[in-house]
Formats: structure tokens, sequence, C-alpha cells
């Protein structure tokens, strides 16, 4: 399925305001002292934590989910989450609209987050990815195979992947069309027949007044700029997060048909929570 959108004209934000500055400093230094003050506790039981259980996480993730529903709740945006997390092994997918997605993602169920090996470098942001397990990636065939066993390595170890499919972030209106290639993957024969995956649909609900797209991140919009507009209102939008049912990745014949699936199953939830 085609669709297009256009990345290109920004939202227009309103003007933030003296209330909304203050509003700012006192949400942002709450989270300054919570992501933080949650990594460092994260790292020193990740010491403990490592030697003992190797790839297994038993303490850690429960770190995270903490910071992340207690990070949505600073920002004052509603989480509305609906279905029911996978239980057994295997994958997640969603569509992806904001960084807001790290905390919305991760507050209803623990998972590890496959990103582009560039975020490793990003000043804060990349401290916090390799903190909490993130797998990086790089678009490269020549080390597909690698990749692949680093990811039947996680999976089989009883941890949720949690793959972008759309390959890029929207202004999160509508679900763009899934790329295939991560799909196959799934397909090794050490992993098929023991994993399924999770298609879930992320939405986003403006405040009141405020333009459809303001939680979306995209494009050339800085992430300070950002950031300082998603801190500011008073009264904040919500966030709808639907778990769909898990798809048994031996049920397809291949990654197209797999992709399409969870497309279809994520697509649908997205028409349904806007409407």
């Amino acid at each position: 399925m085609s669709q297009t959108w256009d990345s290109n004209t920004p939202p227009v934000y309103p003007p933030i305001t003296f209330a909304g500055w203050l509003r700012i400093f006192v949400r942002a230094s709450a989270l300054i002292v919570l992501v933080f003050g949650g990594l460092a506790i994260l790292l020193l039981v990740r010491l403990i934590e490592r030697p003992l259980y190797r790839l297994h996480r038993p303490v850690t993730p429960h770190i995270t989910q903490f910071v992340c529903r207690w990070s949505l709740r600073i920002l004052g945006i509603a989480f509305c989450p609906s279905g029911t997390p996978m239980q057994g092994r295997g994958a997640v997918v969603a569509n992806h609209s904001s960084w807001l997605d790290i905390f919305a993602l991760n507050a209803a169920k623990r998972a590890y987050f496959v990103s582009k090996s560039e975020v490793a470098n990003w000043p804060g942001i990349g401290w916090l990815a390799r903190a909490t397990g993130t797998v990086f990636i790089e678009r490269n065939p020549a080390r597909a195979k690698e990749q692949t066993h680093l990811f039947q390595n996680r999976l089989l170890a009883g941890h949720k992947l949690l793959f972008f499919p759309e390959g890029t972030s929207t202004d999160g209106l509508q679900v763009i069309p899934f790329k295939t290639t991560l799909f196959q993957a799934f397909f090794a024969a050490e992993l098929k027949e023991k994993i399924a995956v999770q298609p879930v649909t992320v939405t986003y609900h403006a405040p009141i007044g405020a333009e459809q797209r303001f939680y979306g991140w995209w494009g050339d919009t800085s992430f300070g700029a950002h950031l300082l507009v998603t801190l500011a209102p008073a009264k904040q939008g919500r966030i709808d997060v639907i778990y769909h049912e898990p798809l048994r990745v031996a049920d397809y014949p291949n990654r197209k048909a797999l992709a399409q699936a969870c497309e279809e199953a994520v697509r649908a939830g997205h028409v349904s929570s806007r409407g």
C-alpha cells in the first residue's frame, strides 16, 4: 500500500508564555532527576546483574519501566494502554512518531529497542540507549548475518526486541508503509518456530486547541526545540498504545507477508484510535 505525506511542512506551535516557561523549568528539572537518577541506579544494579545473568536482565528492565511511567506523569500526558502485551518469546513492531515513543512503549511493557547505529553516539540519548540494552544496527548487507545472530541470541534469551519498520518517524497522523528487510531475521531456522511478532499501534492526541501534529517529531525539527514545546502546555494530550494479537512467524511464508500483516494491524488500530 503506497502512501505519501508532506514531511517538509512543520506544525505551527503556539508561543510559549511566561507560565509555560515556568512549567518547562519545573518539568525539565524533575525529568533530569528522574531519568539520570534512574540511570545511575540501573548502572549500579547492572554491575551485579551482568556477571550473574549475562544476557538475561531480571531486574534492570523494571527500573526502565518505572522511569518511563513516571516521566509521562511528570509531563502530564495521559497514557492509555489497551490489549495484552505478549508474554512468550518474540519481537514487537510499532509505528514511530516521536521521541515520546520510548516512554510510551516502555511504560506498558519492558522492551529493548532496535535502533540505527548513529544513535549510540548522540549525547545524552546515546548513553541512555546503551544503558537500557538498545540493539544498534547498521544498514549494511555485509553485516546482515552478524546482526541476525545478535537478534537470535537476544530473542531466545527472552528479550522483547522492538522495531520501527517504517524506518523513520512521522507526523503521527498516519502509518507509512513498513520496510520488510528486518523481518527476514525472524525467519532464521533457529527462530521461526519459536517466536511471534506483536504489532503495536501508538497514537498521539494533541492538547485541546493545538494542531494534531503537535507531538510528532520528524524531518529537520530539532530535539531541543520540540522538547521545550512538549514541556510547556498547561493541559496535555494523551497517548494510546494498542497491543494487537501476536502473529506466529511460522504461520507466514516469508518476510513480506509477515510485514504486511503487521502493517495492516497497526494501521487499523491507528485509524480506530484517531477516529
